[in-house]
């Protein structure tokens, strides 16, 4: 029954550290000049570093003036409901049907614009999470509570109803809309009691008994060939810590991954050699045999204030023993 403490853009969360605001990206898509707007206020007004979500959405620690932070951000587009900005939660497959499977791009945009045109949504909680498949299986397993994968998925089950591209935001926005008449004080669809028959019986269909089971594929470093022939290059961010210079380094199609990992869509096989040297001069890893893929951690000291040890430096520390990836992902808290 606490209130909803997740932080935003505007409600900023007081870490031990300074102010943290948390930016959505629906779909982890953000544009290079947008990306630049974000490390000059990391630098200007922060911590000076840019820490990737998982939901591939980014915050910027330690800021001097929230109001500004805001300001700043706003103008470069990354602000379009001040009313909706912390509901705006929604995860997509990464490569977005570039591999196999269908363009979630058009779906993510559309979902996000109905979302901030119902004004009863502002009222979801932050915790609230969309996720929209491209039919690889990759986001699933992320605990949304309403998956589009051109089925209805409700807190991972299937909702029995279908839906195409064009007429899958509609149905996402419709099951949120379910949720909020239904919900009494559960934040999430899987804390309400049946939650998704009940939900699912506002739409037409019938949840089925079990949960889908989720594929889980975690996207690491390393370049990926595209159906058009084109390549994708997938970057490891280490421990979520992308550094204002980094960022700036970035250019093109850029998305961000719920696995704290940047993707450059759409490159040209002649120029990924060269994209993939800089990304490496500036830090990130593109090495797909990097012990760095799949490590994550929690912010440790000194940001927060119930740690009990610099983390990310003992992770760190771990991390120069190894000489490969471990065998399965590894959080550090």
């Amino acid at each position: 029954m606490r209130p909803d403490a997740c932080p935003g853009a505007l409600q900023v969360h007081e870490a031990a550290d300074g102010p943290l605001a948390r930016v959505r990206l629906p779909g982890g898509a953000v544009t290079s000049a947008q990306l630049t707007e974000l490390a000059d206020g990391a630098a200007e007004l922060g911590a000076g570093v840019i820490e990737l979500t998982s939901r591939a959405n980014v915050q910027v620690r330690g800021l001097r003036s929230p109001a500004a932070f805001a300001e700043k951000i706003a103008a470069a587009g990354l602000l379009p409901s001040a009313a909706h900005e912390r509901v705006r939660n929604i995860v997509a497959s990464p490569l977005g049907g570039r591999r196999t499977g269908l363009d979630t791009q058009p779906v993510v945009e559309a979902l996000d614009r109905e979302l901030c045109a119902v004004p009863e949504l502002a009222s979801l909680p932050g915790r609230f999470l969309f996720a929209v498949d491209d039919g690889t299986g990759d986001v699933p397993n992320l605990g949304a509570d309403i998956t589009w994968d051109g089925r209805l998925l409700l807190a991972g089950m299937d909702a029995g109803l279908t839906a195409t591209t064009d007429e899958a935001p509609g149905l996402m926005i419709a099951a949120a809309c379910a949720f909020l008449a239904e919900r009494t004080d559960s934040w999430r669809i899987a804390e309400l009691p049946d939650g998704p028959a009940r939900i699912a019986r506002h739409l037409g269909g019938t949840a089925a008994d079990a949960p889908v089971a989720p594929e889980g594929r975690e996207l690491r470093a390393g370049r990926i060939t595209q159906r058009d022939g084109r390549v994708a290059l997938s970057a490891v961010v280490p421990l979520g810590r992308l550094t204002a210079a980094q960022a700036r380094v970035i250019t093109g199609t850029v998305r961000l991954t719920p696995w704290r990992t940047i993707v450059l869509l759409d490159l040209d096989p002649a120029e990924a050699d060269q994209v993939e040297q800089e990304l490496t001069r500036a830090g990130l890893v593109t090495d797909p045999a990097s012990p760095w893929n799949g490590v994550s951690a929690c912010t440790g000291r000194p940001g927060c204030a119930k740690a009990l040890a610099d983390v990310r430096e003992d992770a760190r520390r771990w991390v120069g023993t190894l000489a490969a990836p471990a065998p399965t992902p590894v959080h550090w808290s």
